[in-house]
């Protein structure tokens, strides 16, 4: 579970990014935070995994202050961030290793072969990160992610750079996520996916949240465009 009380972050003082932000993503939620490009989605999710510190409110990991215990908060999440920066001089392998360690979780060879083989850089283990693409960053990270199997998913854009093969992967490996009970909130330009992916929506604008609840409440007998188009055309 996630929980964001009042959340304000300003980069100048007095003109805040974000402000006063609430939200509360429960266990098993696939929970869209969409917005234009500026709207607050990335300073919130930074602010969320403990990149950005913040001027106000509370955000709560599973009971974990992400202020005052960073740790524990951070040992419950994986983040996949919108732009892939993998350590280049790392082989793929290590990278995935190295993320384990990091989160004090052993290493299951047979799994990440499997995951590998699904996402298709299975061939590409042992090759170093510097060699890979832009999609091939995206897939070792989200491979990390799923290895270490944490509580709360955190993801910034994850769609943007796969390929059809590798998203509708991502799409199935989401759902299996939240059925067994964990928690995710991304960010995505691409509406049509969250409309048919998540339960629950949050639209921000400006840095202020507009519209938030369930997916089936908040499109009613529109879609998700339709509303998005609505709320930035005011």
């Amino acid at each position: 579970m996630i929980i964001i009380n009042n959340f304000t972050k300003e980069y100048i003082k007095g003109k805040p990014a974000v402000s006063n932000l609430s939200l509360k993503i429960e266990d098993g939620d696939i929970y869209a935070f969409v917005g234009l490009n500026g709207a607050g989605k990335s300073t919130t999710i930074k602010s969320i995994v403990g990149i950005l510190p913040f001027q106000e409110g509370e955000i709560y990991i599973n009971g974990h202050s992400i202020v005052d215990d960073p740790i524990n908060a951070k040992l419950e999440m994986a983040y996949v961030p919108d732009n892939p920066e993998v350590y280049s001089y790392m082989k793929g392998i290590d990278y995935v290793k190295f993320i384990l360690n990091v989160y004090h979780k052993g290493f299951n060879e047979t799994e990440m072969i499997n995951l590998a083989k699904e996402l298709e850089i299975d061939d590409a283990l042992n090759n170093l990160v510097s060699s890979y693409s832009h999609g091939m960053k995206q897939k070792i990270i989200l491979l990390a992610a799923f290895l270490h199997h944490p509580k709360v998913m955190i993801l910034d854009e994850p769609f943007v750079g796969l390929d059809p093969k590798a998203t509708f992967f991502l799409k199935n490996k989401m759902k299996e996520f939240a059925d067994e009970g964990g928690t995710i909130f991304f960010s995505t330009h691409i509406l049509e996916v969250a409309e048919k992916l998540c339960n629950k929506v949050a639209i921000i604008k400006e840095g202020k949240l507009v519209i938030s609840g369930n997916m089936e409440d908040v499109v009613n007998d529109k879609s998700l465009e339709d509303i998005f188009l609505g709320v930035n055309n005011e």
